[in-house]
């Protein structure tokens, strides 16, 4: 039976004063970035410069926007690509305790008996709900990739497809993952697309725990438990390489390829 598979890069946004000042913003406050935003933004562009992306979303707040701009900038092959801006990657609403510090929405879980990741502020959303909005761009982002392979009938031309996987492969440990690119075992087509997807924290949290817990996404070796429920750094990179079997109903088949990653990050320095 016929594949398609795809890559899906997802971005958090940059830091900005008020990550370092450690106050939730949320969606109700759009912070722009910091100079040291800036400065991760451009990093991740660079590390990213020889990936050739086909779709482009990014969450319409300021600090995503500007992430997204500062890493298509420094592209080789995207710099001219359309965004599109899509509030379902916004970050999680925490309601009354936007704008307050994080140390705040502590007190406020502990007063309410209740550990803070699980606690849900007044007029905030609970993880379920951030969880779903992952889950329901996830399957958006599937049908379209699907639909538009569909159309293409990709697999009358695998070159332009095998591209993408070399770009990735220049940049990210793809191993066994890339087939295509590795060895002639026509079996495995190659990627029919390249998304790249720039959203925010506690956002990519929940996205991820659908991808690991729902999907069962299959999780490199040398990823850690904790590093598994961690949040993402600012500009943290996370590789997924998704895989649908045409014709069967069922859940497509994911890969992490890498969680998290900074190593871009190393000559970043703290603007004070």
């Amino acid at each position: 039976s016929m594949m398609t598979r795809f890559a899906l890069t997802v971005v958090r946004h940059g830091e900005t004063r008020f990550n370092k000042e450690k106050i939730l913003q949320g969606q109700g406050v759009d912070e722009p970035l910091s100079e040291t935003g800036f400065k991760q933004a451009a990093a991740a562009g660079i590390f990213l410069k020889n990936v050739k992306f086909t779709h482009v979303f990014s969450s319409d707040l300021t600090r995503t926007k500007q992430t997204t701009c500062g890493i298509l900038e420094k592209s080789k092959f995207c710099k001219d690509m359309a965004v599109k801006y899509d509030s379902r990657l916004r970050e999680r609403k925490y309601g009354v305790a936007e704008g307050r510090a994080l140390s705040e929405l502590r007190a406020m879980a502990k007063a309410a008996g209740e550990e803070c990741l699980m606690f849900t502020p007044p007029g905030g959303e609970t993880l379920a709900q951030v969880k779903m909005r992952g889950k329901d761009f996830f399957e958006f982002l599937c049908q379209l990739i699907l639909k538009e392979a569909d159309e293409k009938g990709q697999f009358s031309q695998g070159a332009p497809s095998n591209s993408l996987e070399t770009s990735l492969a220049k940049t990210f440990p793809l191993g066994k993952t890339c087939a295509p690119a590795c060895n002639s075992d026509s079996s495995a087509p190659g990627l029919a697309a390249s998304v790249l997807v720039v959203s925010h924290g506690a956002y990519m949290r929940n996205l991820f725990d659908y991808l690991v817990t729902d999907l069962k996404c299959s999780l490199p070796a040398s990823l850690s438990r904790s590093e598994l429920v961690s949040v993402s750094p600012n500009t943290g990179i996370s590789l997924f390489i998704v895989n649908f079997e045409e014709g069967r109903e069922v859940q497509p088949t994911v890969q992490c390829v890498c969680m998290n990653l900074q190593e871009h990050l190393n000559g970043v320095t703290e603007t004070r």
